[in-house]
């Protein structure tokens, strides 16, 4: 009986959770206007561009407008970069150091502020200020355009356009001329091509002419039945840099099809599929990054997708997408989606509760993520894939103090844990160049990052001090090797990164002094990104000894580095000196106001509500700070946070995404909802991309990350040596109804829940891995104990 009650319940469960879901579209009545060109601009976004709706398989992006008469379809490549390997190592950096030091703990900050802007950077151009295109450090750029011409200007009726996040597929349809057009568009990871089909309802009606254009630095030319662009990019010195290719063509029904160096022109047909391959010659592969076999790889990608029957192509492209997407769904709308899109968002901003909207939002993220980042792949950069200049925003590149670690937030909660790995590859690429700094700058072992990177790994400080001296991003970033273990209990995975963890150990325990007053451990001369202080001597200073984020960083790195090592069963003098040196870091200071100090001493913020809440990292993603543990630290970051907002903080997208995050981990259910339809009202596009602004992607993925960590949390261990699994720890009292699956906790858990009229009903709980954890629901707790594949349902 017993069994038959579990079995019974099992069902119940699983029905529950495979209800139908309204279908997960960006849909619109109009399409983007592809007659309005890109400005020539890197920091001034195109509306039309933020219309269109993206494509991607991790390596080959798309952004499809739609338009009827001409359209445009604009392409990236993940690896088009310009610039090339530099030297930005400064030798002048480490003969100041000590001097700084010797000047901040006499409270000199003018000074000690004026000598780390003149030593404390790297040498050259450095990322130009964000504009690179220019210099050896080089951009993230447009491959180009894909330019549909189909010579006509009469009214057209019935428009619709979609992107099916189900399928990874945008749609278009529309009647003119009493003919009823299609056009399907999807990029496939299995064949590494987009696929494009044209249909018309009228046999030959459909003609067009197809052409690939890019602003600078190429030629088109037709070879083999193929329209191919080719050329290089600028290496930042003067000469030639990364070779490209894009070859496009044409397979019909009906008609002709004709190659010129000039495009493709097709006339008569009935349908008509357009096959376009792209790659560079990049490959990430310290110092030469180049060698890959471009011109065959693109032609072989070609040549094998056009074997298969075009309902083949797109059948093993929607297998291999939905194997990830699938394994995620979160349900709080139970109507039919009648409210095209950019309509639903402008209502939202007013609104500001729009169930259906926060699905699309959490699903767009996940969907992002699996277009623009890939086993094998580079990871996803501060636009995903995506970027329609020659001068793209900050460089398109990889931001550390924050942005990059954004990104991947919600892959291991929501069920994508392989695409977190091209993240681990360029870690491990940058061990490299970043163990020259370690030893140029701060005669240290070990590596160390700064504040950005790019393909050409650049581990160098910024070209300014104010920005560019953050030497917690390597802790920073490697807070996602354990991160990625705690979800997937891989120690293959581990044994592959122990080496990257350990280097970085080496290097803070190089960096970090006793200081003199306190006889804490500190490191310095530090800054907690892009913020400024106004010290005692009444100067502006970004500069000082042992501010609290990267005291928590290096923190979390040292108690990351512990876990690791036992569960790889290393137990030396090394992993001792580390634990020690652990209780031995200056820890989170509450000041006299109540609140977490950003500072070891309490200056007075230049700007209180600035977009960075970095002394808050021991919160999220950090696990420092928690109510378990130190609920008087949860109290002073919770007045922290009331600070910034009521100071106007959370004003980016990013930094509003991060907030939901923030006050998910107190329970503050109704202000991360709050901050969380800021990001909806005030920082999302109408295709849904994030915004700073301008366009940057870490938004889309930290609001998915944000409603994943309202629903779930599990980063508090307990006693026993599990994990304490939080159900519905910052449900906002909107969401009364609503079911989530697949979701994953810390320990390797699989989680799918459904709650009506605010309350938890059931929560299904699979084991990855045999474990104890702990459940709860606002003040019950249940033990429980799972073998590998067991899964169980209970009730609360």
């Amino acid at each position: 009986m017993r069994t038959c009650f579990l079995f019974l319940a099992l069902f119940l469960a699983q029905t529950a959770l495979a209800q139908p879901h309204p279908p997960l579209k960006l849909w619109y009545k109009t399409p983007a206007n592809a007659q309005i060109a890109d400005v020539d601009n890197g920091w001034k976004d195109d509306p039309e561009w933020l219309k269109a709706l993206p494509l991607g398989n991790g390596s080959l992006g798309a952004m499809v407008f739609g338009d009827v008469n001409r359209e445009r379809i604009q392409l990236n490549e993940e690896s088009m970069w310009s610039g090339s390997p530099d030297d930005n190592n400064n030798p002048n950096s480490f003969a100041a150091q000590a001097e700084i030091r010797k000047l901040l703990y006499a409270g000199k900050y003018k000074e000690a502020t004026e000598l780390t802007d003149k030593t404390q950077i790297s040498k050259g151009a450095g990322s130009g200020n964000g504009n690179g295109t220019k210099v050896p450090y080089g951009s993230f750029q447009t491959l180009g355009e894909l330019y549909l011409d189909f010579a006509n200007s009469t009214p057209y009726t019935d428009y619709y356009r979609e992107l099916d996040l189900h399928d990874a597929a945008v749609r278009v349809r529309y009647t003119q001329n009493g003919v009823r057009y299609s056009r399907e568009a999807f990029v496939s990871y299995p064949d590494q091509v987009m696929a494009i089909r044209l249909t018309a309802d009228k046999p030959g009606a459909l003609s067009f002419k197809a052409r690939l254009w890019r602003p600078e630095r190429f030629r088109t030319y037709a070879a083999d039945n193929q329209l191919i662009m080719a050329g290089n990019l600028s290496d930042g010195k003067g000469g030639d840099g990364l070779a490209y290719m894009t070859r496009l063509k044409a397979g019909h029904k009906g008609g002709t099809v004709a190659y010129t160096d000039a495009g493709i022109s097709v006339s008569g047909a009935t349908e008509v599929i357009l096959y376009l391959t792209a790659s560079t010659d990049y490959k990430l592969q310290h110092p030469t990054y180049r060698g890959r076999d471009h011109v065959a790889l693109t032609a072989r990608s070609l040549q094998q997708a056009m074997q298969k029957p075009y309902a083949r192509l797109l059948s093993d492209h929607l297998t291999d997408y939905r194997r990830y997407f699938d394994r995620t769904s979160f349900t709080l709308f139970s109507g039919n989606d009648t409210q095209p899109t950019d309509e639903r968002l402008a209502a939202f901003k007013t609104n500001r509760n729009d169930p259906h909207l926060y699905e699309l939002l959490f699903q767009y993220g996940r969907y992002l993520l699996i277009s623009s980042s890939r086993p094998g792949t580079l990871p996803a950069n501060l636009q995903g894939i995506w970027g329609n200049k020659i001068q793209t925003p900050w460089n398109g590149d990889y931001h550390t103090n924050i942005n990059i670690q954004m990104n991947y937030w919600p892959a291991e909660v929501t069920n994508l844990p392989e695409l977190h790995l091209p993240f681990f590859d360029l870690l491990r690429s940058l061990t490299t160049p970043g163990a020259e700094t370690a030893r140029v700058h701060y005669h240290a072992r070990g590596w160390v990052m700064h504040p950005i990177t790019n393909v050409w790994g650049y581990t160098a400080p910024g070209e300014q001090a104010s920005w560019g001296m953050h030497t917690g991003a390597t802790a920073w970033l490697c807070s996602h090797i354990a991160e990625h273990y705690r979800y997937t209990q891989d120690k293959a995975f581990l044994r592959q990164m122990y080496p990257v963890l350990k280097a970085a150990t080496e290097f803070y325990m190089d960096w970090l002094v006793v200081h003199p007053q306190t006889g804490k451990l500190v490191s310095g001369p530090a800054g907690s990104p892009e913020n400024t202080f106004i010290a005692p001597d009444g100067s502006k200073s970004q500069i000082s000894m042992g501010p609290a984020h990267e005291q928590q960083v290096i923190w979390q790195l040292f108690q990351d580095f512990g876990l690791v090592s036992k569960a790889l069963g290393i137990s030396d003098s090394w992993t001792r000196r580390i634990a020690e040196a652990q209780g031995q870091l200056a820890g989170p200071q509450i000041g006299a106001d109540g609140r977490l100090m950003e500072w070891a001493e309490p200056f007075k913020e230049a700007e209180p509500g600035h977009r960075h809440i970095s002394h808050l990292f021991a919160l999220h993603p950090g696990h420092q700070i928690n109510a378990v543990q130190t609920p008087d630290l949860m109290d002073a970051v919770r007045k922290s946070l009331d600070y910034r907002m009521a100071n106007g903080g959370g004003h980016t997208g990013w930094s509003a995404a991060w907030l939901v995050s923030q006050y998910a981990r107190l329970g503050e259910a109704e202000k991360a909802k709050a901050s969380l339809d800021v990001v909806g009202a005030k920082s999302t596009s109408i295709n849904l991309f994030g915004q700073h602004p301008p366009f940057q992607m870490d938004a889309n993925f930290g609001t998915t990350a944000g409603i994943a960590e309202m629903l779930l949390q599990s980063h508090v261990e307990t006693p026993e040596g599990g994990v304490l699994i939080d159900l519905l720890p910052a449900l906002p009292a909107s969401w009364a109804n609503g079911a989530v699956g697949g979701l994953v906790a810390r320990g390797g858990y699989n989680i799918s829940m459904n709650w009506k009229s605010g309350q938890l009903e059931q929560v299904t709980v699979e084991a990855r891995q045999s474990g104890r954890a702990t459940l709860r629901y606002k003040d019950q707790s249940k033990p429980i104990m799972l073998k590998k594949g067991e899964k169980r349902v209970y009730r609360f």
